[in-house]
């Protein structure tokens, strides 16, 4: 077993927060755009005279870009210099803030958000390698806090700001928020220390090509799981392959590429080639643990951010901006612990915290499956949400912490860019898993329901599809209803099914959700058991 010595430390000068500042609103920046993005659907939709799949488009490419380039991102950052590279891209992020503004067409709006995804694909490993180069030890810590921090704060922000601008006077004035960030972030890097590039970084091609194909196969089989077919393809799946749906195959076709990918990158490796990203950030088995962790966490969150709003908008009918007052506690509580988390580094391991938040998240997501109801302003659910958040944002902060102190400065890049890829997919697959989760246990359940109710005909139903619902208000099923030959008692006794089950849905949907936070034990316990200052003895 190794030692554990500790490292006497030199006092480490301290540097100003100004350079925070800079890369604290190039985070928030990337995040309010993609909260603000939600928020601006409807009026794209009835702008441009397009349906909702179309405007939505716009968040698909701009996830699809990041995913996609960061590790080339990153690569381009070590060749040019992160500095000089940084302060290009969030100029070229201005831009598309202006395509939003100005775009006289849907096809308009989908560049400038392919261009905001492909500038965010530089900008998630800079903020990395910049926190590096410029600050180091506690400052550093809180640094990398801050940045989880920024997400959850654009969050309530862009809801907020963007729902009020969006109701009151328009979608677009929402992107001057944006183009506002990126021009402070630009006159902000000037307090950033800069670095200088190294030339002899080779970009490997080949390899930015397998692992873009892997992650847009990914994201597109994942994100099209419910709407295509989990198995076997449904009317509404482009293509059919001999009866099954085109997701899974996308979702298997991704791992083979991703395989594919990370053989290419050890082959470069072993032959003392520059790969696209050097994989000994993840040399350790506590490194993987907190790629695993990672993962998990994301997803988790991306679920939950993807079960509220959808049963408050669609199921209540409400609007965004009553779900943002009904997210509020979750995202504040996560923006105060990612700050405040670093503070008990110095007296707990990583390990230690891990183990501690993902048994508070598993009992909150417990607690939310016992006492959620179908209104979300009481306070049992409010106490469940922050309890989450509390767990969520102490985990986020700290298996970034624990990979980016792990990696020599010089690597901070691929550290960032793992992020950068880790977060994007896992929210892609934690918003599309549960969807298709929910909507299946949903129908099953309805299925089950209709035939203990002898009220409701085979031929009712038929009409209707109950037997193959997804979430809908009370109020959209009696609108459904009334063009049936379904009798009131009928209507009633549909409505009075359909609001049961979609409760018993959404408690089973966070009982499964506290199963994969449990088992996220495994990981958390190999995580580092060593805190901050201590170094394990080779």
């Amino acid at each position: 077993m190794a030692l554990i010595e500790t490292q006497q430390q030199a006092p480490q000068e301290r540097r100003s927060w100004l350079p925070m500042v800079a890369l604290f609103l190039a985070q928030v920046l990337m995040s309010f755009n993609v909260a603000a993005l939600p928020i601006s659907l409807g009026g794209m939709v009835q702008d441009f005279g397009v349906p909702p799949t179309t405007a939505s488009t716009t968040i698909v490419v701009y996830g699809l870009a990041v995913a996609a380039l960061v590790m080339t991102g990153a690569k381009l950052g070590q060749r040019v210099g992160w500095l000089l590279i940084f302060r290009v891209v969030v100029a070229a992020f201005a831009g598309s803030s202006l395509l939003m503004i100005l775009s006289p067409s849907v096809g308009w709006a989908i560049a400038g958000q392919t261009l905001a995804g492909a500038c965010a694909a530089i900008i998630v490993p800079a903020l990395v390698a910049l926190i590096a180069e410029n600050y180091a030890g506690r400052q550093q810590a809180t640094a990398i806090g801050s940045l989880g921090s920024a997400r959850a704060f654009s969050g309530v922000s862009a809801f907020l700001v963007g729902g009020t601008l969006g109701t009151f006077v328009g979608w677009r004035p929402v992107f001057f928020v944006t183009l506002a960030l990126a021009l402070a972030v630009f006159l902000l890097s000037f307090s950033l220390r800069r670095d200088r590039g190294d030339r002899s970084v080779r970009i490997d091609l080949l390899a930015s090509a397998l692992i873009g194909l892997a992650i847009v196969m990914l994201t597109l089989g994942f994100n099209n799981l419910n709407g295509w077919g989990v198995l076997l393809a449904r009317d509404t799946a482009p293509v059919s392959l001999f009866g099954l749906s085109p997701a899974p195959v996308l979702v298997v076709l991704g791992v083979i590429f991703g395989q594919l990918f990370f053989l290419r990158t050890q082959n470069r490796m072993k032959q003392g080639r520059v790969p696209l990203v050097d994989l000994s950030v993840l040399r350790k088995p506590s490194e993987r643990a907190a790629i695993y962790a990672m993962f998990i966490i994301v997803s988790m969150e991306a679920a939950v951010n993807f079960t509220v709003p959808t049963y408050i908008q669609v199921v209540q009918g409400r609007t965004p901006f009553d779900t943002s007052l009904a997210m509020m506690p979750f995202n504040l509580t996560v923006f105060i612990t990612a700050t405040l988390i670093v503070r008990f580094y110095e007296r707990f391991s990583p390990r230690n915290i891990a183990r501690f938040s993902f048994a508070l998240t598993t009992i909150a997501l417990l607690w939310l499956a016992l006492v959620v109801t179908n209104n979300w302003e009481t306070f049992p659910t409010i106490v469940g949400l922050v309890a989450f958040g509390i767990g969520q944002g102490a985990l986020v902060t700290l298996v970034f912490n624990v990979l980016v102190t792990a990696a020599p400065k010089e690597l901070a890049g691929d550290v960032g860019s793992l992020r950068g890829t880790t977060q994007n997919l896992a929210s892609a697959v934690g918003t599309a898993v549960m969807g298709a989760v929910l909507v299946t246990i949903l129908s099953s359940g309805i299925a089950t329901a209709v035939q203990q109710h002898p009220e409701l005909p085979p031929e009712l139903v038929a009409q209707v599809d109950l037997d193959q619902s997804n979430f809908v208000s009370n109020e959209a099923l009696r609108g459904i209803l009334a063009q049936t030959t379904a009798t009131p008692e009928q209507v009633e006794v549909a409505v009075t099914l359909n609001e049961s089950e979609r409760l018993r849905t959404l408690k089973l949907g966070f009982l499964i959700l506290a199963g994969v936070s449990a088992i996220a034990a495994i990981p958390a316990s190999r995580l580092p058991k060593y805190r901050p200052e201590e170094i394990p003895a080779e």
